[in-house]
């Protein structure tokens, strides 16, 4: 039943962990429907005509805008990064890499901090009169901070595949007399085409799922409209449909995004890959770098020296700073140990997906992204409502934290994981059959050798995204079990900005190594595209 078209026949031993880890991954939507349902339908009469309405109204249009935004930053920046000639094009890769090194949450603390009624621009105001800035809070609150933290995400895609387009068509079209921005309006960005709608969709679905900073900023979308839920009224069945609805929302998203990015997938495999001329810049050289800089500034340097200033500011007023240490020790253990199991766990759906086809395996690789459009907050609470309903013995475990880890993350790993495989042709493989090896051998001998560079690139991405969970790691860390988001966000939400600024520089700066070294690499464009 699972033979591939292939001809190679899958072994069993990715078979039955391939089913265990999708199982895993339907877990949380299982339950959600369950906990959602048990009070009866006209429990989601009254949840869903209380408050739906206008959460989805918000959600959508901090989604929309972060979107547009994101697009309106990564579109020239990843053009003038991989087709011009410009001066430390790699240090401009590596530092508009960089903010996804920065949670959300961590940015809507300096956006308050610097930009709120009290914060540090209205302090160096003061001399001139100006007693109180206008509130931040709310959606420009939010989406600036979103904005900001997000637009990577395009720019690593619509860099990626701008790398892999075949620039003889435009070198055709200037051949032809037509001007650079013609030839790029009406050349390679209707080939951008996919890649861009498949980044800004990856966008809409990072900021539907975004607790940390609406949260910040005290903007209501569904996500904090779940956790006041759950933590204020103790409403748990109200939460859960709240969570079914959300997740229903954005698995409209995740579906166009991966029949978007599955086309974007195909046409550049059809390219020939090239390196095109690059592009002088001229009179326009000192205006993009401008550009660059401005963005670099204001979502990765004003966030840093926001975060700088509160700790010098802490320590000269006294501020008592929490325990660093231990936090740092459980965030990096928890990192790694997720980034491993995760990554384990997906490559049996991985090798599945890329080197058998069939129908099976790609249905099996298509469910595993279920959990993609879970956000973190739905997903751990479902885990709590699972822990305390079923598994007991796991609730408020680290184990119960890092199959949260495993559940969420999993489609990281798979994204990162089948990208170097898919560009794998099957020769040696189908040849190593024919010869008469073993399935189980041609496996270990070719297949998961061939597999190598994508685990490279998987593991410091899944890190990376583990470090920086916050509503997980919140609701399912055992009693006393001190994370830097933890302690980030109890400081913050308390005002004491000047002691939340010392982990949050130490996340930052450790979220910050795996993201400069897939940017150096030029792994990140890959793994996203």
């Amino acid at each position: 039943m699972f033979a591939p078209r292939s001809g190679l026949r899958a072994p069993a031993v990715l078979w039955i962990p391939g089913l265990l880890a999708v199982a895993l991954t339907l877990l949380p939507a299982w339950y959600l429907v369950d906990r959602s349902t048990d009070a009866g339908w006209a429990k989601w009469d009254e949840t869903l005509s209380r408050s739906a309405g206008e959460l989805l109204v918000n959600s959508l249009a901090l989604a929309a805008v972060v979107s547009m935004a994101s697009a309106t930053i990564a579109v020239p920046a990843a053009w003038l990064t991989v087709r011009c000639a410009l001066p430390g094009r790699r240090f401009w890769a590596v530092a508009l890499s960089l903010p996804l090194a920065i949670p959300s949450y961590v940015m809507g603390l300096t956006v308050v901090a610097a930009l709120g009624p009290r914060g540090i621009l209205q302090g160096w105001l003061e001399p001139f009169g100006v007693e109180r800035l206008p509130e931040i809070y709310g959606f420009w609150g939010a989406a600036l901070t979103l904005s900001a933290v997000s637009f990577p995400y395009v720019y690593l895609v619509v860099a990626a595949a701008m790398r892999a387009l075949d620039p003889s068509v435009e070198e055709a079209s200037l051949t032809l007399g037509k001007t650079r921005w013609t030839t790029f309006a009406r050349v390679t960005f209707p080939a951008l085409g996919s890649a861009l709608a498949a980044g800004l969709l990856l966008v809409a679905l990072y900021a539907l799922s975004d607790f940390g900073g609406v949260a910040m900023l005290r903007y209501d979308t569904f996500t904090r409209a779940i956790f006041i839920e759950y933590q204020s009224s103790f409403d748990r069945t109200a939460a859960a449909i709240l969570g079914v609805a959300l997740a229903g929302v954005a698995s409209v998203v995740l579906l166009a995004e991966l029949l978007v990015r599955a086309r974007s997938v195909e046409r550049m495999r059809a390219r020939r890959i090239a390196p095109p001329q690059p592009v002088a810049l001229g009179r326009w050289l000192w205006p993009s770098l401008t550009f660059l800089a401005s963005v670099v500034a204001v979502t990765l340097a004003l966030p840093v020296f926001v975060l700088v200033y509160w700790l010098v500011r802490g320590f000269r007023a006294g501020t008592e700073f929490p325990d660093v240490w231990t936090s740092f020790h459980h965030t990096l253990l928890l990192g790694c140990i997720g980034a491993v199991v995760t990554v384990v766990i997906a490559l049996p759906v991985a090798l599945l997906s890329t080197r058998y086809g069939g129908w099976a395996s790609r249905a099996l690789e298509q469910t595993a992204f279920v959990s993609h459009a879970l956000p973190g907050l739905v997903v751990a609470l479902s885990l709590v409502f699972f822990g305390i309903g079923y598994a007991g013995d796991l609730y408020q475990t680290t184990w119960m934290l890092l199959l949260a880890y495993v559940i969420l993350f999993l489609p990281n790993a798979l994204s990162a994981l089948r990208a170097p495989l898919q560009r794998q042709g099957r020769e040696l493989e189908e040849a190593a059959a024919a010869l008469g090896r073993a399935p189980l051998r041609v496996l270990a001998t070719i297949t998961v050798p061939l597999a190598r560079p994508g685990v490279y690139v998987a593991l410091p991405l899944v890190f990376l995204t583990v470090v920086k969970e916050l509503p997980a790691t919140l609701l399912l860390s055992p009693p006393g079990y001190r994370t830097l988001p933890g302690q980030i966000w109890s400081l913050s939400t308390n005002a004491s900005y000047g002691a939340a600024a010392f982990p949050a520089l130490v996340l930052v700066g450790l979220a910050a190594i795996p993201v400069a070294a897939l940017a150096w690499w030029g792994a990140l464009g890959d793994a996203d595209a």
